[in-house]
């Protein structure tokens, strides 16, 4: 794969928008099944977005909503399980602790709570559908 180093960027929606969207359509759209007019919502443009690029190309997306929850995360298959989420991951959690955020909280897919523990979050409620797709709400509690 060349180099594991990844770049990640924090950009406003009009900067973000062209480099988030492919990865967010192929991973919830295509991959997942999510239906695509429910892909962008309202948030995308009072947000910032973590855009994440190995080698120039972007390979992953995340944004930090105004109240302090992380959302839209979205690696690009062939790229997970190389550091590129918990990359985006930090990244908006620094954002969010640099602004004074009392909590962040996700969102997270229930196949995907693994991924977030080992990166300090915490299981907040009972399971819920998001599209259709189980999840579980988080809560950032910091690394030990």
């Amino acid at each position: 794969m060349g180099s594991l180093l990844v770049d990640i960027e924090v950009l406003d929606w009009t900067a973000a928008q062209v480099l988030a969207m492919p990865v967010r359509m192929a991973v919830f759209v295509v991959e997942q099944g999510v239906p695509a007019d429910l892909e962008l919502d309202e948030w995308d443009v009072r947000s910032l977005h973590a855009i994440a690029r190995r080698q120039g190309q972007v390979v992953g997306t995340a944004r930090l909503l105004p109240d302090g929850h992380v959302g839209r995360m979205a690696v690009l298959e062939p790229e997970r399980r190389h550091g590129v989420g918990r990359s985006l991951l930090n990244a908006l959690v620094q954002v969010a602790l640099a602004r004074g955020e009392p909590c962040i909280l996700l969102n997270a897919q229930t196949q995907a709570i693994g991924f977030y523990a080992a990166n300090g979050f915490v299981v907040d409620s009972d399971e819920f559908l998001e599209v259709g797709i189980p999840h579980r709400r988080m809560r950032w509690q910091g690394l030990r």
